[in-house]
């Protein structure tokens, strides 16, 4: 009983899984978000030039590849496949004869990848099929019974695996510069994802909507000027931060923040170029970030929509004197969106850990025309499982590692934005100044309505919890007979088991470190709990 006394529960929140089909007719029906086109020209809402036979849709993903020596395109799933039950993927496809060139096979391969290694590539499974030009047809992908590639040979079979999250297409092979345009429709898995049901971030908790004329609201905002090392900023940057109006203002409902080529001396050091970096004043945990944002333009400038950890040490952050005491990347940094000007038209988000920082392995991106002609709106949901970005509604990267710990997940703590645009030493010598516009930021969490009700995971106790090795669950005698299923926190299916004792242990010596969920399940009620394994 003396475990009872130190006992404590991670999270009092019920967690439902549900389950997700894995599919598109690029017609605004599907649920994959996170189509992206490597090496390769890419449009998912392009009108099908070919309405006839087995495909009469109005809209199709073009697949246009230029040359590029490994152009794919691909998407990833918030939760891994499970391809011990359902193994077939199926698409429609139609290459015209006039849009190719080259000898290379006509050929589609379906490539599954673990998208959370440095190198996703490194253990991936492949399954390849001819197709026969100039007419739409079904191709289909069973890794349980075609013939498949294990590109590192010591790989299981694709059924006993379970560490493929991303799906990538190729038409006509890699390791080639032939040029390929295909078109590709109904994309479909034959099974579903577990998935956790995403929060509801619907309480709006914070916001600038930059109304007035002038100086920034300095109760919302913070300029940070102090160069960190008495010298410089970091990252080779060459600016000096100021809290001029010539650099940060506000104007009719928007903030500009600008970067500018001129001579200025600061802190003892002349610098020949000045920018503003501004902290808010506001630090949350959790929630969904909203900034509808033109950017600069410009060969090296940078700029970023940021959060930093509260407790970050930097010398002169607004944060830093009161509660700073981790430095950085242990802190944690959400880069919610960068932009360089050595590369116009592409937006990146990006993770900063322990595990992973500086030329960080956990990112990615997409292209877009206008982010410095029009405004967007970029996104970051944060929950206790994940961080998924977006920019005006269509996701392009999500952060959830499978396992949680201090190494790649220092984000369970309050976090603030940073508006800033620094300037690179690759700046053009033509440049003389530029701004980002800033439209609104807005932070919102949950509602307390969207909160699930708590009351019946009290009637469980699990023991100790964080486990080391063996764990005792106790549940009311009326739950007796109760079905307990514990899931790795990305979905997949660990083990079952019945509890037919008020109270038994377990032995979990077994199991990765990391965040699990223990769910139970009894005459169509479902409790459940996260638990972490040390």
């Amino acid at each position: 009983m003396r475990y009872l006394l130190i006992i404590y529960l991670l999270f009092t929140t019920n967690y439902f899984f549900g389950q997700s089909n894995v599919k598109d007719d690029f017609e605004g029906n599907g649920t994959i978000s996170t189509w992206f086109g490597d090496d390769c020209g890419m449009n998912n809402t392009f009108s099908n030039p070919y309405q006839t036979g087995i495909n009469k849709s109005i809209t199709v993903l073009k697949y246009t590849d230029s040359g590029g020596q490994y152009a794919n395109v691909r998407f990833d799933v918030p939760v891994n496949f499970d391809l011990s039950t359902h193994s077939t993927f199926s698409l429609k496809i139609y290459v015209p004869s006039s849009g190719i060139t080259g000898d290379s096979p006509n050929q589609i391969s379906l490539k599954l990848q673990d998208g959370t290694l440095g190198s996703p590539w490194a253990t991936q499974s492949e399954i390849i099929k001819p197709i026969t030009l100039n007419q739409w047809q079904i191709v289909t992908f069973d890794f349980a019974n075609d013939n498949y590639i294990n590109l590192d040979s010591a790989s299981q079979p694709p059924t006993n695996r379970t560490d493929f999250n991303r799906v990538l297409l190729q038409v006509n092979g890699e390791n080639n510069t032939n040029q390929v345009i295909a078109y590709i429709d109904d994309f479909l898995y034959d099974g579903t994802i577990n998935v956790l049901p995403n929060p509801v971030f619907d309480n709006l908790i914070w916001s600038d909507e930059f109304d007035g004329n002038g100086a920034i609201n300095t109760s919302k905002w913070f300029h940070q000027t102090r160069l960190p090392n008495g010298r410089s900023w970091y990252n080779g940057e060459i600016q000096h931060y100021t809290n001029r109006v010539d650099n940060s203002s506000v104007s009719g409902g928007f903030l500009k923040i600008t970067a500018k080529k001129e001579t200025f001396t600061d802190q003892g050091r002349t610098k020949q170029y000045t920018s503003a970096r501004l902290n808010s004043k506001f630090a949350f945990t959790y929630g969904k970030v909203e900034v509808r944002a033109k950017l600069p333009t410009g060969h090296g400038t940078w700029p970023a929509i940021w959060m930093l950890g509260k407790n970050i040490t930097e010398p002169g952050g607004y944060w830093a004197s009161t509660y700073g005491t981790t430095g950085w990347p242990t802190c944690g940094e959400i880069d919610i969106m960068e932009h360089w000007g050595r590369n116009q038209n592409y937006v990146q988000s990006a993770m900063h850990t322990p595990s992973s920082s500086g030329s960080t392995v956990n990112h990615g991106g997409r292209v877009i025309g206008t982010v410095s002609s029009e405004f967007h709106i970029y996104t970051l949901e944060w929950s206790s499982e994940k961080m998924v970005f977006k920019v005006d509604g269509i996701e392009h990267y999500t952060y959830q590692p499978e396992t949680q710990d201090s190494s790649t997940w220092p984000f369970d703590t309050d976090q603030y934005l940073l508006l800033n645009i620094a300037i690179e030493s690759s700046i053009a010598s033509s440049f003389t100044e530029s701004s980002m516009e800033i439209d609104y930021v807005r932070v919102y969490q949950e509602s307390t309505t969207s909160v699930s009700d708590i009351d019946n995971l009290k009637k469980i106790v699990v023991y100790p919890n964080p486990v080391k090795d063996r764990v005792a669950i106790q549940i009311p005698s009326n739950i007796i007979g109760a079905k307990a299923t514990l899931y790795s926190l990305l979905g997949n299916k660990i083990q079952s088991f019945i509890q037919n004792e008020v109270k038994k242990e377990y032995n979990f010596s077994s199991l990765k470190k990391g965040m699990y969920i223990l769910k139970f399940e009894k005459n169509g009620k479902i409790l459940n709990y996260k638990m972490l394994k040390i």
